[in-house]
């Protein structure tokens, strides 16, 4: 049952980009808040962020800033999650966590709301918020996966630069001017886990997010991985993934492939299945050259799927193009849809 009298929340990383976000969208979705305490590193703490209309002072993150706080929504950075997290739930808050820090904890649920709403009721006081690649697409396979099943998943994602940071966007900035003025470009950020080399992301595709694992693959691409196989409860799913940043500013884009295991349908009845899903704009008439675009999903919540097609060699394969904003739906967004499947079940207290 909601609270109509607003609950004590908190905003661990208010300062981030992730944070201001979270900020904007608790705005904007009218969550029922009480008071609002906004929280980051010491070196942040004292600046003045502004919401629905007020001024609020920024605090440094510590143990004692959760008392009497029931939503905790953290954007700061797995090592401050895996610190203050279990200070905040010992006194008595619900955490929804957009880092990858227990993501694959077992006890910890995997949330998307339009795929999975009911894990929230799993929670033991913390619920992770999954990696942003990974929200777009399972938003885009659950209806797939309710209607035909699934069996294989191959994704190709374009990933902005924004998920990396601010620093990282300031970077791609910096290197297209330089680059245009013909000077020389010396790259000191992406790929983020670069720990031998960096490279120039400015008119460039970086086949790298995060570090490699030993099997090949990258911590992102594991992510979506795991990930997909958690939400989605089936470990025995096939899913592979290549990771790719861009020069894009902000809006992931993904190739998808999916095998299903009931084939045959159409690509317009695939086309319809799609549309109907939670959360998903379908843009998709290649006749006017309509499909959906890293630039037109900026500030916006749903998930934008087109290019829809049937392989042309498998019967049940299917392949689709999936746009998101990664710091809107693919962060911000989504936790606090999982705060607001909380207040709807009546699980903040």
């Amino acid at each position: 049952m909601a609270n109509e009298a607003g609950y004590n929340v908190a905003v661990v990383g208010a300062t981030g980009a992730v944070g201001e976000q979270m900020l904007k969208t608790l705005e904007d979705k009218d969550f029922p808040i009480k008071s609002i305490k906004l929280l980051s590193s010491k070196r942040s703490a004292g600046k003045k962020l502004s919401f629905k209309g007020e001024e609020v002072t920024v605090e440094e993150a510590t143990p004692e800033a959760f008392e009497g706080i029931q939503l905790a929504l953290f954007s700061a950075g797995g090592s401050v999650s895996k610190k203050l997290a279990p200070e905040a739930v010992k006194r008595g808050a619900v955490v929804v966590d957009n880092t990858s820090a227990y993501r694959m904890d077992e006890d910890v649920p995997l949330v998307v709301p339009e795929v999975n709403e009911e894990d929230v009721k799993n929670h033991k006081g913390i619920i992770a918020n999954p990696n942003c690649s990974t929200i777009q697409m399972v938003v885009a396979l659950e209806p797939v996966r309710q209607k035909y099943g699934l069996k294989k998943v191959i994704v190709s994602t374009y990933q902005a630069v924004s998920g990396a940071g601010l620093e990282a966007i300031t970077e791609m900035k910096e290197q297209s001017r330089d680059i245009l003025d013909g000077k020389e470009v010396t790259p000191e950020i992406l790929p983020v886990g670069g720990d031998k080399k960096h490279y120039q992301i400015a008119y460039n595709a970086v086949p790298q997010i995060d570090l490699f694992q030993e099997n090949g693959y990258t911590f992102e691409e594991m992510k979506m991985i795991n990930e997909t196989k958690k939400i989605m409860h089936m470990n025995s799913l096939e899913v592979a993934a290549t990771c790719v940043r861009l020069p894009v500013e902000t809006g992931h884009s993904e190739s998808v492939y999916v095998e299903v295991e009931n084939g045959g349908a159409s690509a317009e009845e695939f086309k319809n299945t799609i549309a109907e899903g939670e959360g998903i704009t379908l843009k998709d008439d290649p006749s006017q050259q309509e499909y959906p675009l890293a630039i037109d999903c900026v500030g916006l919540p749903d998930v934008f799927v087109g290019r829809i097609r049937r392989d042309l060699d498998r019967d049940n394969g299917y392949h689709m193009w999936v746009v998101s904003d990664n710091l809107v739906k693919g962060a911000a967004y989504n936790s606090v849809q999982i705060a607001e499947s909380l207040d709807k079940l009546g699980l903040l207290k």
